[in-house]
C-alpha cells in the first residue's frame, strides 16, 4: 500500500513539475518580448523613416497655424500685432520646413524614388516641387514684410491673402504626401533600404542642426504659440453645433 502511494506521489510530483515547465515554455517568449519592448531609463526607441517625416510635418502645420491665427488680426488693424512671433515663425519653416525638410530629405531622396516607380504618386513629384519653390517665395516676402518693424495699412491685407493662401496650399500639399507619396515611397524600398534610409536622415538632421533638430523645432514652435496666446489647445475646441 506504502509502495502504491509514493509511486502516485511521484506521478503527481512530475506531472505537475512537467506542466510547470511547459507553461513556463509557453510563458518564456512572452516575457522575453515584453523586456524588450519595455524601454530603458535613457533609452531612445528608434524612429521610422516615414514616421520622421510625418512628425516633421506637424511642425510645419504648426507654424502655419500661426499664419492662420494671424490673419483676423491684420484685417481688424491690430496696430500691437507683434511681428517677432511672426518673423520667427517664418524664420523655422525657411530653416526646417525648406532648406531642411523639403530640400534635403523629400527633394533629394524621396521624389527621385517615387517617380522612377511610377504609378498614381509619381503623377505628384512635380507639382509638390513647384509648390516648394512657391513656397520660398512666400517666406521670402514674410521675412520681407515682418522686418519693417510694423505692419502699415498697405501691408496687413497683402499679408493676409498671402497666409491664407500659403496655409491653403500646404495643407492640400502634406496631405497627399501623407497619404500618397510617403506610402509610395516606403512600399518601394525594402526594409533593409527603409532602416537605412531611417538612419541617414538622422544623420543629415545631425549634421544640419549640430543637435536634435526635431526637439528644438517643437521648442521654438512652442514659444511662438505661447507669445501669441496659441498655446492653449482647447480655445480651439469646436463649439456645439446647431440643432438641425
Amino acid at each position: 500500500m506504502v509502495n502504491i502511494v509514493d509511486s502516485r506521489r511521484r506521478l503527481l510530483t512530475t506531472a505537475g513539475l512537467a506542466g510547470t515547465s511547459l507553461l513556463m515554455g509557453f510563458r518564456a517568449p512572452s516575457l522575453a518580448l515584453a523586456a524588450e519592448s519595455r524601454k530603458k531609463p535613457g533609452e531612445e526607441k528608434e524612429i521610422g523613416a516615414v514616421e520622421d517625416l510625418m512628425r516633421e510635418h506637424g511642425v510645419l502645420r504648426r507654424a502655419l497655424l500661426v499664419y492662420i491665427e494671424t490673419v483676423p488680426r491684420l484685417r481688424v488693424g491690430q496696430s500691437n500685432l507683434p511681428l517677432e512671433p511672426i518673423a520667427r515663425t517664418a524664420k523655422l519653416f525657411r530653416s526646417f520646413g525648406e532648406d531642411y525638410h523639403e530640400r534635403k530629405l523629400e527633394e533629394a531622396h524621396i521624389f527621385p524614388v517615387v517617380k522612377r516607380a511610377g504609378g498614381t504618386a509619381a503623377a505628384y513629384v512635380e507639382v509638390l516641387k513647384a509648390q516648394h519653390d512657391r513656397g520660398r517665395e512666400v517666406t521670402d516676402y514674410i521675412l520681407t514684410v515682418a522686418g519693417k518693424g510694423s505692419i502699415g495699412t498697405g501691408d496687413a491685407e497683402p499679408l493676409a491673402r498671402a497666409f491664407e493662401s500659403f496655409v491653403l496650399m500646404y495643407q492640400n500639399h502634406t496631405a497627399r504626401e501623407d497619404t500618397i507619396v510617403f506610402p509610395a515611397w516606403k512600399d518601394a524600398l525594402s526594409e533593409r533600404q527603409l532602416r537605412e534610409m531611417g538612419d541617414k536622415f538622422e544623420d543629415i538632421e545631425h549634421r544640419t542642426f549640430g543637435k536634435d533638430g526635431f526637439d528644438d523645432a517643437v521648442t521654438q514652435i512652442g514659444e511662438i504659440e505661447q507669445a501669441l496666446g496659441l498655446a492653449d489647445i482647447s480655445q480651439f475646441t469646436a463649439p456645439p453645433p446647431p440643432k438641425a
